[in-house]
């Protein structure tokens, strides 16, 4: 009998698998148990039929942790009249990243912090930046560290911004 390893003596399962890694989303579509696995065997780039693709893909998702959130406990402000400032510049900033540095009534003001205290960690915003992006609000810097997030946003999208930090803060996916 002839193997149904590919070309390149990976077999149509780890190909699969390796393909699907290549798009997170649909590792956490697999682990949250909501995926078409015929429909996601077609959109991935693999060799092979697609009910055998579809069955690896099955496969994996079982071997998957189960997708889970945790509610983070922490306390989200809002901070108006935010601009962009030397970095060497007398005012504190509240973030810096780079020669990026932004901070209160620091020139022009047109930007607003979105600042979270408490539980947050790099899960934290990136779960943030994920429902941002949802919601269409496009930062224009973001930091965490030490119990602290920070998102700068523009001053038309604060009000927005703060319910979309705090929704994703109440639902933080865990590995």
């Amino acid at each position: 009998m002839v193997s149904a390893a590919p070309m390149g003596g990976m077999s149509l399962a780890a190909e699969t698998r390796r393909t699907a890694e290549e798009h997170p989303f649909l590792v956490t579509a697999l682990r949250a148990g909501i995926v078409n696995y015929t429909a996601a065997a077609r959109f991935l780039e693999v060799d092979g039929e697609t009910d055998a693709i579809a069955t690896a893909l099955r496969r994996y998702a079982e071997e998957l942790s189960a997708y889970e959130t945790d509610s983070r406990d922490v306390r989200v402000r809002m901070e108006s009249g935010i601009g962009s400032v030397d970095g060497d510049a007398e005012t504190e900033a509240l973030l810096t990243v780079g020669e990026a540095a932004f901070a209160p009534d620091g020139g022009d003001g047109d930007h607003t912090a979105i600042v979270a205290v408490g539980a947050v960690d790099a899960a934290a915003l990136a779960a943030v930046l994920r429902r941002l992006s949802l919601e269409e609000i496009a930062p224009i810097a973001a930091g965490v560290g030490e119990g602290s997030l920070l998102v700068v946003v523009d001053r038309l999208a604060g009000a927005n911004a703060l319910r979309a930090v705090e929704d994703a803060l109440a639902a933080v996916p865990t590995e």
